[in-house]
């Protein structure tokens, strides 16, 4: 029985360092493609998108052609180490992250939650393991990107509050496109924002009721700062201790469009 148990821990070990490295390979292929501008992508959430994070899904598909002509844009540059700055790299992921969750939900909109769109897709775990992004000859889904990407190759806890999932617990979606110029302020921005934004988080000295990506990715935030604690002390308004009572307030799922 040990061995078997054994046996399984090791190969799902094997197999998630080869899902890492493979697509850390990825975001190193040596290519020709040099850095895009997300011009369009910074029109388009201006335009779409409220400055509390709700978006107009019904804008977005009256402006397809200008999302889908974006989209274009960074599926004809992967990013690599040749020409590509880390914070040009890491931008463009965050940024394709954003714009190809709004491609799938107004895909399938209307649309309770993005949970919803996986109903009637047959073997895969969550919408987020639907493999429809195509860049270079690489084929991603959502999950590809934010963890064997944007956390795996990265390790930047920030990301967490950068990357939108479309629904009312996710930090808010911002209302510019992240660009490799202003990466750290807007990363530092997203997160602080989000700590501090009694619709996502409630902090006090006494207690702190924290979302639930704060429980999920507990482990990126302890890598940054030593502990959850003291990760959420460098963004919060209100400082807590060690005797602040910690717990984690439900996720909604529901989907965050605007009224």
């Amino acid at each position: 029985m040990k061995k078997t148990l054994l046996l399984s821990f090791t190969l799902m070990l094997c197999l998630t360092v080869w899902f890492t490295c493979s697509y850390c390979r990825a975001i190193q292929r040596d290519t020709d493609s040099k850095p895009v501008t997300h011009e369009l992508w910074d029109a388009l959430l201006k335009k779409h998108v409220r400055a509390d994070g709700f978006v107009d899904y019904k804008g977005f598909i009256g402006d397809s052609i200008a999302l889908n002509r974006y989209l274009a844009l960074l599926e004809s540059a992967h990013p690599n180490d040749k020409h590509w700055t880390r914070h040009e790299q890491m931008a463009y992921w965050i940024n394709a992250y954003n714009a190809y969750t709004i491609r799938l939900v107004i895909r399938n909109y209307p649309v309770a939650g993005i949970k919803d769109i996986k109903k009637g897709v047959a073997f895969i775990n969550s919408v987020w393991d639907i493999k429809f992004i195509k860049i270079q000859g690489f084929t991603y889904d959502l999950n590809n990107i934010e963890h064997n990407i944007l956390r795996a190759v990265f390790k930047d806890a920030r990301i967490h509050a950068a990357i939108n999932c479309a629904s009312w617990s996710c930090p808010r979606l911002l209302t510019e496109a992240f660009t490799a110029t202003q990466l750290d302020s807007q990363l530092d921005g997203a997160m602080q924002g989000f700590v501090n934004d009694p619709a996502r988080n409630r902090i006090t000295a006494e207690k702190a009721e924290i979302s639930e990506i704060f429980k999920w990715f507990k482990g990126d935030f302890e890598r940054d700062a030593g502990s959850l604690r003291n990760f959420l002390n460098r963004y919060s308004n209100e400082k807590i201790t060690d005797k602040t009572d910690i717990s984690h307030i439900d996720y909604d799922w529901r989907l965050n469009e605007a009224n």
